[in-house]
């Protein structure tokens, strides 16, 4: 058959479910067909399982005309997928086209939720479409004669491609992709990304730079113009001091009309732990929508995740809380409405969510802002802007990750070994080790079979052996056993297993939050009230409680900071609130806010950088306003502290949120001394940073990471995890040991690396000061907290009170600036 009467199969295809093919999809069929790779950016919900699978089938048919009498088995496409939740999603379209046609190609999942017996099936008889994940496709390539697996592979696709890029599992699949164009030289590669703002760069990454792949490309976008509608819940009553976390709930009245309204709604929250109590709070007040409102997030057991899923799916449930586990492209069609609850951070989650709804071409996504304090309504303006621009996020890739590249090479090793001369040039390929020396290459060959420098001596360090023919490999089983046990980037704190006194999985929570309780003590957890019983094996056993009042579970993952672009669209609203210029809706509301604000105060203009002092009883307040994000100006803060510290010896305590920071002592700042000596540069930045921030303590936490990705630290089996502070311990033994021993570590000094570059954001942080030194510094000495202030406050104070107590004692501190 030719291109013309193989793509006619698939526009029948289409003619068959009352559906048009866009015209991206048909530019993929034929680059596809023409045995091109390449990056497909397309919205969610535009059709993009298709503009792929398609011209995968009609290969396969093309090559195998009898391929309706005589089907060839093994394995001849993968799709990975960072989420699991996609998987099932996948399948089911990839099957409709498949058995529609006729084409007899079977599809099927492998991931970590995927049982024993389906995986030993998969092992005799691949599927001919694999839909997998990054760590499981690194299992496959763990087992002996993985290359025979792969001999036929005729496609690899990596949907999500700007969720993977940027992490560590981005990593793996550029790895993986290296040796599978080896053993695969039929193989084309394709990655399917959402809107980021460095597409060529994700291409380059995905393909490798200069590699024949990359040369023989294309950049395919689609041209759909997604109708984006955000409407703001702005409350009628606000108070002039905005605080963090007391909006929310007042507003869940506004809330339940929007519900009733639609068909579906999605409410996303950005923490697991809001997630579950803003189902706990609907419920409660509003308790007739028992069986119409779920939960969903990465924590709760697979079974109730996939019911959740299906039951959007077949229009069972009104509402769904959800956190980014639903942030991906699962097609939910009866989705009619997006509720955002709080500030997203980011453009392209906020984009990402809203594409969730209307998830039909065509259709027009709405998607309601919902402000946890007053001043969100700043991110709300400043989001209906970017969605018109639809300009996003770069998304950093990461460079000379070793300890991704020692688990690669391990993983290789327990399969069927490797000569490293072949290797090598596959690994230098990549994106990410393109700068790979061959001393480095030497040091982590030594790494796997020696143990470095300071481990010689210590044979479980020892995991690879070097054969007579030079063949790197583990002979070992139970190295080998404990190597696939372990594969994976992700890494956290250790988390147990929820189960109920009588059996049954509830689902999975951190270490760190259970090790707080006690027997007796009540949680929230997957819409329960659960009582501890006891934890034993890792596993929490518990039993249901009627109790009213209960803790909620926090995760440490909790924490998000703003992008760069949201911080950029931030600081231009802010100008738009100074200023006289047309004003949004959200800006209107907050007017007697900026009203209180110029009168104690300023807003800052676009050349202006504002600093704040005040005097309360709890001492000399100094609040700066870079608006860069919390990551950011925690750094900040510590730079700032340290270097006022060398002028006169002074304590502070250190207070920040995404808008600014504060330095509060027991005795005034000198501000006058601060500018005289030039303290607010970027000179000298790195080195004050260190000594500022303990960047050896920062590394040290980044290190275990690294020690168990890299294998060092082994994290336990299955339902017998090593606890995580004997995990900690175990790591920081290692770090001190490479810290007196060892400093030219390669794993020693990648924590340092790692710390500067991606948890300090320390690229951000230089042009954030640059930004500053050319401003003009604007210090106002108030008599009282201004209205920009207060939330930075009230954070500091929420880290010591509980809620009850905090919200009392917010009110008392409101009532006594108020009327001054």
């Amino acid at each position: 058959m030719n291109r013309n009467e193989l793509l006619k199969i698939a526009e029948n295809w289409f003619s068959s479910q009352n559906w048009k093919p866009f015209p991206f999809q048909k530019q993929t069929w034929n680059a596809f067909l023409q045995s091109k790779h390449g990056l497909l950016n397309a919205p969610t919900g535009s059709g993009k399982t298709y503009a792929l699978w398609i011209p995968i089938v009609l290969d396969y048919i093309r090559q195998n005309p009898d391929y309706k009498t005589k089907h060839k088995p093994g394995l001849k496409a993968i799709w990975i997928t960072p989420l699991r939740a996609l998987s099932v999603e996948i399948e089911q379209a990839a099957n409709r086209f498949a058995q529609d046609i006729g084409s007899g190609l079977t599809v099927g999942i492998r991931t970590g939720d995927t049982p024993q017996k389906i995986r030993t099936a998969q092992k005799k008889k691949m599927p001919d479409l694999l839909i997998t994940t990054p760590e499981s496709l690194q299992l496959l390539l763990s087992s002996k004669g993985y290359d025979k697996t792969f001999k036929d592979l005729n496609a690899i696709v990596i949907d999500e491609w700007h969720e993977l890029l940027g992490t560590k599992r981005g990593v793996q699949v550029e790895l993986a992709l290296s040796r599978l164009k080896t053993i695969s030289p039929k193989m084309k590669i394709w990655g399917i990304s959402a809107t980021i703002g460095n597409l060529q760069q994700a291409r380059e990454v995905l393909l490798g730079p200069g590699s024949e792949a990359f040369e023989n490309s294309v950049l395919i976008k689609a041209k759909i113009n997604k109708k984006i509608k955000v409407s703001s819940i702005i409350p009628e009553k606000m108070e002039t001091f905005p605080w963090r976390g007391h909006l929310g709930m007042h507003l869940l009245d506004e809330v339940i009309p929007i519900i009733r309204n639609s068909k579906t709604t999605l409410l996303f929250t950005n923490t697991r732990s809001q997630c579950e109590i803003w189902f706990q709070r609907i419920l409660q007040k509003y308790p007739e929508f028992a069986g119409e409102l779920a939960m969903h997030h990465g924590s709760i057991n697979k079974e109730t995740r996939l019911w959740v899923e299906q039951a959007i799916r077949d229009e069972q449930l009104k509402a769904v809380v959800a956190t980014s586990s639903l942030d991906l492209g699962v097609d939910f069609a009866p989705v009619e409405t997006i509720i955002q609850i709080g500030g997203p951070k980011g453009v392209a989650r906020f984009l990402q969510r809203a594409g969730r709804s209307g998830h039909r071409p065509g259709e027009e996504s709405v998607i309601y802002f919902l402000p946890t304090h007053a001043m969100e309504l700043i991110e709300a303006s400043a989001l209906q802007k970017a969605v018109k621009n639809t300009a996003v996020e770069d998304r950093v890739p990461y460079l000379q990750s070793f300890d991704v590249l020692v688990q690669y090479l391990t993983t290789l090793a327990v399969s069927d070994g490797f000569f490293p001369k072949d290797i090598y040039p596959e690994v230098k390929s990549t994106f990410c080790y393109q700068a790979l020396s061959d001393d480095q290459w030497e040091w982590i060959l030594n790494f796997i079979t020696k143990g470095s420098q300071t481990l010689q001596a210590y044979d479980e360090y020892k995991k690879v052996e070097i054969e007579e023919n030079g063949k790197f490999k583990v002979n070992n089983r139970a190295i080998a056993m404990r190597h696939r046990l372990q594969i994976g980037t992700i890494v956290g704190d250790a988390v147990l297993s929820v189960k109920y006194l009588g059996g049954g999985y509830i689902g999975t929570i951190e270490e760190w939050f259970i090790s707080k309780l006690n027997p007796g003590d009540v949680f929230t957890f997957a819409g329960k009230n659960l009582e501890l019983y006891k934890v034993k094996n890792m596993q929490v056993i518990v039993k249901k409680s009627k109790q009213k009042s209960s803790r909620f579970p926090s995760w440490a993952g909790g924490r998000m900071t703003f992008s760069a672009q949201m911080s950029e669209l931030l600081r231009e609203e802010m100008f738009v609130a100074a200023g006289k210029s047309h004003k949004s809706v959200e800006l209107k509301a907050l007017s007697h806010i900026f009203k209180r604000q110029k009168k104690e105060s300023i807003i800052p203009g676009k050349d202006e950088f504002l600093i704040e002092t005040f005097k309360t009883r709890e001492g000399y307040h100094a609040i700066f306003y870079p608006f860069e994000g919390r990551f950011v100006h925690e750094a900040m803060a510590s730079l700032l502290a340290y270097r006022i510290s060398l002028l006169s010896p002074i304590t502070f305590s250190l207070a920040f949120n995404d808008y600014g920071f504060e330095l509060l002592s027991d005795q005034p700042i000198d501000m006058q001394q601060v500018f005289d000596n030039n303290l607010i540069t970027s000179e000298y930045l790195m080195d004050d940073l260190q000594k500022s921030l303990n960047a050896t303590e920062m590394a040290r936490r980044k290190f275990r990471d690294i020690a168990v990705i890299s294998g060092m630290v082994f994290t336990g089996f299955p339902n017998k995890m090593i606890k995580t502070k004997h995990l900690q311990s175990n790591s920081q033994l290692l770090f001190s040991v490479f810290r007196d021993y060892e400093p030219d570590n390669l794993l020693f000094q990648q924590a340092f690396r790692e710390t500067f570059e991606h948890q300090l954001e320390e690229g951000r942080l230089l042009m954030a000061m640059e930004r500053i030194e050319q401003q003009t510094i604007v210090w106002k000495d108030c008599e009282k907290p201004t209205p920009f202030a207060f939330p930075i406050i009230t954070d500091r104070l929420r880290e010591k009170l509980t809620s009850e107590k905090l919200e009392d004692r917010v009110k008392r501190m409101m009532a006594q600036w108020e009327n001054l």
